[in-house]
């Protein structure tokens, strides 16, 4: 919504998307302040590109005024993908002008900081074809003394003419506006509130509440796009990852992607790193992680909602060329392939695909694992990721269990031997002495060691050792150690990925390289690793760290004073990708909205640091909260029931669960989980009542 006041007119323009229909709203309330009528004139203008590029699309594009409405429709007939489509422009009430001529519009050498047309009296009318086109209506009304008017904009998208008129008869006036608002407020209410936290840190309650899924899921999942990235399309890794922070809120979501990126798997078990909708052209590379993300959302998936039926789901496999050993990645549109198999098939195929080892043992890294900058780590097929040997230990571990739960004994029984054989061989080799490798290059060099110049240490070998339970209990403890002492900055309030950044070694990771030393992944924090790094510190138990860093991340923290808004520059409200280590821009904030970061904010909130972890039809409550907290509750929603939980420490010290009670009965008294984390048990039932559950704490 934006509010503004001009010339004794009052403004306030609201604009939102119907939650059923490709349809854009723009609303405008205008209330007349002054002691006398005025006449005026609202105009909406939309540029047109019905393509993938503008200066392609201009001669093919053709408008008309629809009969019916007086809409202005909008078609490309030579579109590749939209040859079908109508675009609708309409705006509400019967005084209207149009116009589907953009150089009229703005004028000959003009602008559209003032168009020509703003000067004329009323728009020309012109539309079809051979013109530089637009969109444009101008609404021409009246306004008494006092009087408040609210004029209603559209612009949409549909497969014919017919469903355009629907979409403009049903929309296109105030109440249809106002509906379809009502329908927003009620999808997002209801969406953001199936966990409710009431805290001591308002700042994690502003973002737990509401602005961490709704980045994620109206940014990452449906928009896939943002100011420093207009992309569109699906990541395989990452949108995998985001789904999982709305397991508690639009499970339904999760279930979904995880058919949808299985869908991008090639018969040989690899996938497609990023693809484009509807139509699925993509790049297939020799990434090396992508294929395992599958795994390890559709283990945690299964875990939390006791959903075992979508393993079963039939899913095409992908058919393309196969990548020459030599070659980093092609682009093309991949066929669907005649054979189907179970999403649970799926992942096994992924497993398989990923059990390829170098020298040492570890997996091979290809074009890139995690960090997409390091692509010429492995590029000759040689190179061995120490970070991706833990996430594939971990997926190995995931996965026996859920084979075991198939009663496919056989192929539980390889993961657990190659999940131990690689713990053994990840602790033989990747030890530098202080902390873990991060890697090998395809010569043999290492990656992430103190014989380095550059790189001597990363985060995330570091941090997957604790997050996956695969690593020594002591060497984890002084690998973190290492961490903190070299890669929390405290004086910048950051936590970097890598220290110290590439610059003038010998050493060719790939393009990670070209950035300026301190900025994103070169030596700059890159706030996903930043949030695994806070995650393996509240595993371990060190809550006072956990929750220090967790200030450092939280942006709110970023925006407090006048003198650190000037620092961070970007918006305070929702994650950013990353913070500049480097003077002279240490401490500002870069690629906000679009970033996993937001769904990982979300899980170590709300999962990690407050215990919250759901597991079909119980909560573990595991909570890792500063010993300066007496208190908090949760309003948890469980299908259509809601528990008030109050978490209350009634000790002095460890914090450990001693009690749970619901509705005043004992349900849980004091155990651990197979971490070794004090742990309580909630029982779940969805009977539509109330419930209030005490959780208490030494």
């Amino acid at each position: 919504m934006f509010e503004h006041y001009e010339a004794g007119i009052a403004s306030e323009l609201s604009t939102y998307v119907a939650m059923d229909a490709p349809v854009k709203f723009v609303v405008v309330k205008l209330r007349n302040h002054s002691d006398r009528p005025r006449r005026l004139s609202l105009t909406g203008y939309w540029e047109l590109v019905l393509g993938e590029w503008r200066h392609a699309n201009l001669m093919h594009i053709v408008t008309e005024t629809d009969s019916h409405s007086g809409a202005l429709l909008a078609r490309n007939a030579y579109g590749r993908e939209c040859a079908n489509r109508v675009v609708f422009a309409q705006v509400s009430g019967r005084a209207r002008s149009v116009t589907g001529n953009r150089t009229e519009f703005i004028g000959r050498n003009g602008s559209l900081a003032s168009p020509a047309a703003m000067r004329r009296m009323r728009l020309s009318g012109k539309t079809g074809a051979g013109l530089d086109p637009c969109a444009a209506l101008q609404a021409h009304f009246e306004l008494a003394a006092g009087q408040e008017r609210e004029i209603v904009f559209v612009f949409g998208a549909a497969r014919n003419p017919d469903e355009a008129r629907h979409f403009i008869q049903q929309y296109g006036g105030p109440a249809g506006a106002r509906q379809a608002l009502a329908a927003v407020w009620g999808y997002w209410n209801h969406t953001l509130g199936a966990v409710h936290v009431e805290t001591p840190d308002p700042g994690l309650d502003v973002l737990a509440n509401g602005w961490l899924l709704y980045q994620t899921l109206s940014c990452r999942l449906w928009g896939r796009s943002g100011y420093y990235q207009s992309g569109g399309a699906y990541g395989f890794r990452d949108q995998l990852q985001d789904t999982l922070a709305l397991l508690h809120s639009t499970p339904w979501l999760a279930r979904e992607h995880l058919i949808r990126c299985a869908e991008r798997q090639f018969l040989q078990g690899d996938v497609q790193h990023w693809w484009h909708p509807p139509n699925g052209q993509g790049v297939r590379t020799h990434f090396s992680d992508d294929y395992l993300w599958l795994v390890y959302a559709t283990c945690r998936y299964v875990s939390a909602t006791g959903d075992t039926g979508v393993l079963d789901e039939p899913v095409h496999f992908l058919e393309g060329r196969v990548l020459y050993p030599e070659e980093e990645s092609y682009y093309d549109q991949p066929q669907r392939s005649a054979e189907v198999a179970s999403l649970y098939e799926h992942c096994v195929r992924a497993i398989k695909h990923g059990l390829r080892f170098g020298e040492h043992q570890l997996p091979l890294m290809g074009c890139g694992d995690w960090n997409d900058g390091m692509n010429l780590v492995g590029r000759d097929g040689k190179g061995e990721s120490v970070w991706l040997a833990w996430f594939l230990y971990e997926n190995l571990r995931l996965f026996a269990g859920l084979a075991r739960g198939r009663n496919d004994a056989s192929f539980a029984a390889v993961c657990a031997e190659q999940a131990a054989l690689l713990q053994k061989n990840i602790e033989a080799h990747a030890w530098d002495g202080g902390w873990y490798r991060r890697a090998w290059f395809d010569d043999g060099t290492s990656l992430g060691s103190s014989e380095n110049d550059e790189c001597q240490i990363d985060s995330i070998s570091q941090s997957w050792a604790v997050i996956s339970g695969g690593g020594d209990p002591a060497r984890t403890r002084q690998a973190m150690a290492a961490v903190d002492d070299r890669l929390v900055r405290r004086d910048a309030q950051l936590i970097q990925l890598l220290d110290p950044p590439f610059d003038q070694s010998g050493l060719e990771p790939g393009y990670i390289k070209g950035y300026v030393p301190g900025v994103r992944e070169n030596g700059g924090q890159y706030t996903h690793a930043a949030i695994w790094t806070t995650m393996a510190f509240a595993m371990l138990g060190d809550r006072e760290r956990a929750w220090e860093l967790f200030g450092m991340l939280n942006p709110v923290n970023h925006g407090s004073t006048p003198a650190a808004i000037e620092r961070y520059k970007v918006e305070p409200y929702v994650m950013c990708a990353d913070i500049y280590s480097s003077t002279p821009h240490s401490g500002r904030g870069g690629w906000t909205w679009y970033t996993g970061a937001a769904g990982w904010m979300y899980r170590l909130s709300v999962e990690t640091l407050l215990g919250l972890r759901l597991e079909v039809d119980h909560l573990r409550m595991t909570p890792c909260i500063p010993v300066r907290w007496e208190s908090y509750k949760i309003h948890y929603r469980y299908r259509e029931t809601f528990y008030h939980i109050t978490v209350r420490r009634v000790g002095a010290e460890s914090g450990s669960v001693i009690r749970v009670t619901l509705d005043g009965a004992l349900v849980s008294g004091p155990s651990t989980d197979e971490a070794g984390r004090e742990q309580g048990i909630i029982p779940l039932v969805d009977d539509r009542r109330e419930h209030f559950v005490e959780v208490e704490l030494s």
